[in-house]
């Protein structure tokens, strides 16, 4: 059901070649880049007419409008049962804990006497979300994308999500819910790159936006990539990924239960363990049967993912050469489930979220840990981060000098600007004083 790899019985390799070492599923957005570039310009020059066309082609629905009417917003609130409402309610109250921490607020350094550099956040003026509507409903993805744009403070706020056939063209209901509970009543039934394009370029119903965020499939990444410049983008998501590291302490039938979790995501979900217990990760593959047998979706997802080149029992000599492994993978989602899993958590330093110990599974971080479940995968937490309210703001340096302190540093900017042959820089430092500025 799923394979191992064994990096027993020697020194492990650096960098790349230890990452070429470790289980990846295919992704190739590059390829996915040149399908979806006449679908980007196609919405660029016909706008919502482009979007129904696709609708039809895609997701099998005759739109008259792409945009979701106030009433299907309320309806679908009104008609939400209300134990997920309350679920829903509680992840939203948890997340605006989290996020409204993570504000940063405006800062003055005194360089010197009458210089000063203010740093201050500004939010982007307009975003475009993406909710995905694939093989499951995501209306946690609204949640985790729709409040930290709040809490930055994001003027205009736009979601998009699938049209479903089940539902009359609408989004799913509950996807509908989620956005009336966050008080969000701008929402599109569109999906796929057509979405990220429409945010770009903007359409007739859809003013263009500064930044496109949400996890979706792999023509999502490629048309963010494509639009990479002229619109900011959270991360190219790939397929969802969930590594253990894991030691003897670990009770096997935990271990199973989450990597089950992320391989109910997609046929191409990642489940890794990695421990330096051989005996564990024979317990935790006997245990994955049952548990595997017992799951909903053990044909179409589960089992194809956990069978695939993406998930592994990866086996090590110590929990140190553990660590080397998972910092080198970049989990989307890293469980530490050892003996003093705090202490070890701690030196991590690759991973788009960390659980700690056996009662913070991935489970709670995609619903109600207060974290973000919009994380970096296919390793690119090495170099990205998560999600949140620094996402949607820009620093901006206000630079405030007074004559004096501009004349105290005026020789170094001159001597400066002459040794990188740019003497202009400099002569508009002379103009400023009583400086003969030099004749061409």
């Amino acid at each position: 059901m799923i394979s191992r790899i064994d990096l027993r019985g020697g020194a492990l390799p650096e960098g790349a070649a230890l990452r070429d070492l470790l289980p990846r599923a295919d992704f190739d957005v590059t390829a996915a880049l040149e399908k979806v570039r006449p679908i980007c310009e196609d919405v660029h020059h016909r706008g919502d007419a482009a979007l129904i066309e696709y609708a039809k082609r895609f997701d099998g629905v005759e739109l008259q409008q792409v945009r979701v009417p106030a009433a299907a917003l309320a309806d679908a609130l009104e008609k939400l049962d209300p134990d997920v409402r309350a679920a829903l309610e509680e992840s939203i109250r948890r997340a605006r804990l989290v996020h409204r921490a993570q504000r940063r607020s405006t800062h003055t350094t005194e360089v010197v006497p009458g210089g000063t550099v203010t740093e201050k956040w500004v939010p982007v003026d307009r975003v475009g979300l993406y909710a995905p509507g694939g093989l499951s409903v995501y209306p946690s993805s609204v949640i985790m994308n729709v409040v930290p744009a709040q809490e930055a403070g994001v003027g205009s706020i736009a979601l998009a999500s699938p049209p479903q056939a089940g539902f009359g063209g609408l989004p799913h209901p509950t996807i509908l819910a989620a956005c009336a509970l966050l008080g969000v009543d701008e929402v599109y039934a569109v999906g796929g790159a057509q979405a990220v394009a429409m945010f770009a370029y903007g359409t007739e119903s859809c003013p263009p936006a500064n930044m496109v965020t949400g996890p979706g499939n792999i023509w999502v990444a490629a048309a963010k990539r494509y639009f990479t410049g002229r619109i900011g983008i959270d991360t190219e998501a790939g397929p969802t990924e969930i590594a253990v590291l894991a030691d003897d302490t670990a009770d096997p039938v935990h271990v199973a239960a989450d990597l089950i979790s992320q391989a109910e995501h997609d046929p191409l979900a990642a489940a890794v363990l990695v421990t330096d217990s051989a005996a564990l990760a024979d317990a935790v593959e006997r245990e994955l049967a049952p548990q595997v047998g017992a799951s909903k979706h053990r044909a179409d997802r589960i089992t194809p993912a956990l069978a695939g080149r993406q998930s592994a029992l990866v086996l090590v000599e110590s929990l140190a050469d553990g660590l080397k492994v998972v910092d080198a993978y970049g989990a989307e989602h890293l469980e530490i489930q050892t003996a003093d899993a705090a202490a070890v958590a701690d030196r991590v330093r690759n991973a788009g979220a960390i659980f700690v110990g056996a009662y913070a599974p991935v489970s709670l971080g995609d619903y109600c840990a207060g974290s973000n479940h919009v994380l970096p995968t296919g390793g690119c937490a090495c170099h990205s981060s998560g999600l949140s309210v620094q996402s949607f703001l820009r620093g901006i340096h206000v630079v405030d000098y007074t004559r004096q302190a501009l004349a105290d540093v005026a020789h170094h900017v001159v001597t400066l600007a002459e040794a990188e042959d740019l003497p202009a820089h400099g002569a508009a430092i002379k103009a400023r004083f009583e400086w003969k500025v030099p004749k061409a």
